[in-house]
């Protein structure tokens, strides 16, 4: 059984240099699950930070369960993820460099389970993001010259 996409930041991918990446189980309740069943989740500005030896997601916004009775969850909470000890050690030396933050990346199912993809990630200066455009404009220029090419023959 293969992973099933939920959402993907384009944000940071768009934002961040990805140095490493890391899957991280996340600790939800049983409207939450229910609310992303039905596509509610936004990881926009979501990150991670350590604290006390544990792994935190901050700013994933997931809307409240529509169908629930009495028990709403609050959308923006602050939700522990699930990592080994020795990873989160890891972690914690690297997001001590300057300028490396830990992103969410994508939340998808794994064996009905929702799992978070974060990365190590070191912000992009304004010029690499324009780099970037530059070389995806290009790309796509060459792809529709070699298309149009084709169709002549």
């Amino acid at each position: 059984m293969g992973d099933t996409e939920i959402t993907v930041n384009r944000k940071a991918l768009r934002d961040y240099h990805i140095l490493e990446t890391i899957e991280a189980g996340i600790e939800l309740k049983g409207t939450e699950v229910k609310s992303i069943r039905q596509g509610h989740l936004n990881l926009q500005d979501a990150f991670a930070s350590i604290k006390d030896g544990q792994l935190f997601l901050h700013q994933c916004d997931i809307l409240p369960y529509d169908k629930a009775s009495h028990e709403q969850h609050e959308g923006r909470r602050t939700r522990r993820l699930l990592v080994h000890k020795k990873e989160i050690n890891k972690l914690y030396g690297h997001v001590m460099v300057k300028g490396v933050s830990l992103v969410a990346l994508r939340a998808y199912w794994k064996n009905h389970r929702v799992k978070i993809q974060l990365a190590l990630a070191k912000g992009k200066a304004s010029h690499d993001k324009r780099q970037d455009l530059k070389k995806r404009e290009d790309q796509r220029d060459i792809d529709r010259a070699m298309a149009h090419s084709r169709r002549q023959r």
